[in-house]
């Protein structure tokens, strides 16, 4: 059994540090003391009194001379490891070799509980808390926890509010390096991960790890409630709030919520007017680069998402996956508060207006109010005369689908 020393200290502790005196513990390796055991323990852990070399730009110390010669590279901007096939440039051999099998698709170290693998060890460690669910990096600030070091420190600048990562072409400051190599791909262009399937290259790799699920069909992330599985582990974050109902994203114009920050940004610039998405052929633009996507194939004609059952083809896969329902009858959006289910989520939003009696859709001529923006649409041919539905026998138009419907049966 150990006995104890001053202050509390286990016997083995002496090992790291003298009584100086009464009030003080003293570093056997350096000349640093410290008033309880517990700040000399944590001192001795970072080793910071074994780094003897040290670099005379920065003040950083390293264990090691040779780390001490790879970080004065960084100083100097000198970057001596050249790719042989993309010619790229680097400061350390390793970071070469890690670099080699983004050309060459080896991923040496793989998972034990899935089949995810990676170029590099760190990867897999960092992979491997997505399993055990560890999150041993606690923020003093906040109740967040990390599962990396690297990425504590990140948010901890988020507190700060430090930006150390500055970018050399327009001078922009980044709080993570991640975000400045990112950045700084739009000044160069680069997109240096490739599919080898389609070819499609990206800005970064985990978009290129996201792309080649669209190939696999592999969706690893499932959800603990329903089974449903994602490719994605953002939209299984998203889809998780479908269960809570947490709605952590507030517009701060109309303070209407939402599960998913990207929703919030396209909500905002309705208040904005804000319409950053171009169409090159007509120079319409759109609130959300989704809608520039899907008008584009106004243009092309083009409708890749074809039906098995019936070869139908559609323009995007969600109206395929809905339209598929109409074959297997699958209503999957159920009302909480009465038997009713709905194919379509929209259906389901506008059935809820039963229950709240909620008119969202304002008529600006008369003030009118409805529950449905067709029924708003229709509403409006009232005070404008458009008739836009006409019978194929006689001509005679109606200001509704339903009235050009009911006029046919009489020439039947």
């Amino acid at each position: 059994m150990e006995t104890a020393t001053t202050f509390g200290m286990p016997a083995h502790m002496n090992d790291l540090g003298d009584v100086e005196s009464s009030s003080e513990l003293k570093c056997k390796l350096c000349t640093s003391t410290f008033c309880d055991a517990e700040t000399l323990q944590a001192h001795t852990a970072s080793r910071d009194c074994e780094r003897r070399f040290k670099c005379e730009v920065c003040d950083k110390r390293f264990l090691l001379k040779h780390h001490l010669k790879q970080h004065l590279l960084t100083h100097t901007g000198e970057r001596p490891y050249l790719c042989g096939q993309c010619s790229r440039r680097f400061t350390r051999s390793s970071d070469l070799k890690n670099h080699l099998r983004v050309h060459t698709g080896e991923r040496p170290y793989q998972c034990a509980q899935c089949d995810m693998a990676f170029c590099q060890q760190g990867d897999l460690k960092r992979h491997i808390f997505t399993h055990t669910g560890e999150r041993p990096h606690k923020c003093m600030e906040c109740p967040k926890q990390f599962s990396v070091a690297t990425a504590l420190a990140e948010h901890m600048r988020t507190h700060t509010g430090e930006r150390p990562y500055s970018c050399n072409s327009c001078s922009k400051q980044f709080s993570r390096l991640g975000d400045l190599k990112q950045h700084t791909r739009t000044h160069t262009g680069e997109t240096p991960f490739t599919c080898n399937v389609c070819d499609k290259s990206f800005t970064w790799r985990i978009d290129l790890t996201r792309h080649k699920r669209t190939h696999t069909g592999e969706k690893p992330y499932q959800c603990d409630v329903c089974n449903k599985r994602f490719s994605v582990m953002s939209t299984l974050a998203s889809h998780k709030r479908s269960h809570t109902g947490e709605k952590p994203y507030q517009c701060q114009e109309c303070r209407k919520r939402f599960t998913q920050l990207s929703r919030l940004k396209d909500h905002v610039r309705i208040h904005s007017g804000e319409k950053p998405y171009k169409c090159g052929v007509c120079e319409k633009s759109f609130t959300r680069l989704g809608h520039l996507q899907q008008h584009t194939l106004v243009h092309t004609g083009e409708r890749p998402f074809s039906c098995e059952q019936c070869k139908k083809t559609f323009a995007q896969m969600s109206d395929l996956k809905r339209h598929i329902r109409a074959h297997t009858g699958e209503r999957p959006y159920a009302c909480d508060r009465c038997p009713k289910q709905f194919s379509l989520l929209d259906s389901l939003k506008e059935h809820m207006r039963t229950h709240t009696g909620e008119r969202p859709h304002t008529c600006p001529e008369c003030h009118k109010q409805f529950t449905q923006n067709g029924s708003l649409v229709e509403h409006m041919r009232k005070h404008t005369g458009e008739k836009p539905y006409e019978c194929d026998e006689c001509g005679k138009k109606f200001a509704r689908l339903n009235g050009v419907k009911q006029h046919m049966k009489t020439h039947c």
